[in-house]
């Protein structure tokens, strides 16, 4: 086995895709009903659902477009939360807002798909399902009862024994799983690329390399100042997860940061892609520390991970992932690292979307928890109706003032310290 690396830093998506177009900076004044401070899927999700309805909007993006969280995960399409399962969500807030948001998760990724047939975005999209493997008799009860509670509810959940996980993902020795047949697959930088062209289209202002330095309450609403400009708007929506910098200082103590790292090897040989995943649908599975897997078009292996805080992690994670598939795959001749990466996201203490009030019309939004693509996009939409006009708390996301996480200082550090005890545990347990 090789463990060259071609490439390190850029992500898979980046490094691949086709005919970027450069959008300007800000450049003096401009006057919007809303402006929007990031350009990852929240932001342009909302800038086109927004344009949509014929309210103005700018959007600015410090670097490129996608070039955070957005650019940087793995492009699965998932359509529930990382943590809670329905019952959980009601227990948690109630029949009324746990129901709607229950209702916003669920029908997330038939948004997302629907919108890439719609303004015909070429993205390498497949909704063809999300498999979620039970690493364990334990953890099988826990998915059998997650897909039973999905299902109750209308969507396409299934529960899946040992054999049909198999079969669907190549791989031995899972206890069983669960599949949601309208989760699947995309080229996140692609989707964004899209989603960026389809909100210009429709009259969206989006501008690059336009970091907004300051946000200054006015008489009016808002002013965003920027090296180079200003807007003014009515209402503003900070849309940046983890990468706000020191954009509202108050935001940083709301969510854990947690620095997740992806790999893709060289494309896989037929014989081999032949038995991995058949069907090309995505793969989440219940262990601590979380193993993922998919393809994308030209058949490399896509997988990522945590790291155990440490000097050399750029390198060392990598190739951790690398030998993990590997094993968990049974392949002895698992192709070279082509490209790794990471990027920054940004959790929630109940892994909850959610939207925090900072003002009369300031919002930021946080919607990943390991669900970005699916949940910011649903997140756009539900806010085009904050900005045409509906109170913010109606929305079917938790809408508060910011709540900072006790020692945050400390906390923030957890996942990462923590993680050695969550392998060990995982290695504790067993299948049969």
């Amino acid at each position: 086995m090789s463990r060259t690396q071609r490439s390190t830093g850029l992500s898979l998506w980046h490094a691949t895709a086709r005919d970027r177009r450069d959008r300007p900076p800000l450049e003096g004044r401009l006057d919007v009903d809303l402006a929007i401070v990031g350009g990852g899927f929240a932001g342009l999700s909302t800038a086109l659902h927004v344009a949509e309805r014929g309210i103005s909007v700018a959007l600015l993006e410090a670097e490129i477009i996608a070039w955070g969280a957005t650019g940087r995960n793995a492009g699965f399409v998932v359509p529930n939360f990382a943590k809670m399962d329905p019952s959980a969500i009601i227990a948690h807030l109630g029949p009324d807002h746990g129901g709607r948001l229950i209702d916003f998760a669920a029908g997330s990724a038939d948004l997302v798909f629907d919108l890439v047939k719609r303004h015909g975005i070429d993205c390498h999209a497949l909704q063809n399902g999300w498999i979620q493997p039970a690493h364990s008799v334990a953890a099988l009860e826990k998915v059998k009862a997650r897909a039973g509670q999905w299902a109750a509810r209308g969507r396409p959940a299934v529960t899946l024994d040992r054999q049909a996980v198999e079969q669907l993902t190549g791989v031995r020795g899972y206890a069983g799983g669960w599949m949601d047949r309208s989760g699947g697959l995309l080229d996140p930088v692609a989707y964004a690329r899209g989603l960026a062209d389809a909100a210009e289209k429709v009259g969206a202002r989006i501008f690059e390399h336009s970091r907004v330095t300051a946000i200054e309450r006015t008489a009016q609403g808002w002013t965003l100042k920027t090296p180079s400009g200003s807007v003014r708007a009515g209402k503003v929506l900070i849309a940046t997860n983890a990468y706000g910098g020191e954009l509202d200082p108050a935001l940083g103590k709301t969510y854990i940061p947690l620095r997740i790292f992806q790999i893709a090897t060289a494309p896989l040989p037929r014989s081999i892609r032949s038995r991995l995943l058949p069907g090309g649908q995505g793969v989440g599975d219940t262990r601590r520390n979380l193993l993922t897997f998919r393809f994308d078009s030209d058949n490399r292996l896509i997988s990522g991970g945590m790291h155990v805080v440490g000097a050399g992690a750029e390198t060392r994670v990598p190739q951790a992932i690398w030998r993990r598939l590997a094993t968990h795959l049974e392949l002895p001749d698992v192709p070279p690292l082509q490209y790794s990466w990471s990027g920054m996201a940004a959790v929630e203490p109940d892994f909850l979307p959610r939207l925090v009030d900072l003002g009369p019309g300031l919002i930021a939004g946080f919607a990943c928890n390991g669900r970005g693509i699916a949940m910011t996009t649903a997140m756009g939409k539900a806010l085009a109706d904050w900005a045409g006009g509906m109170n913010a708390g109606d929305l079917p996301l938790p809408f508060a003032p910011p709540s900072p996480i006790s020692f945050h200082n400390v906390v923030r550090y957890a996942p990462n310290v923590l993680l050695a005890w969550s392998i060990l545990r995982d290695r504790l347990e067993r299948t049969r």
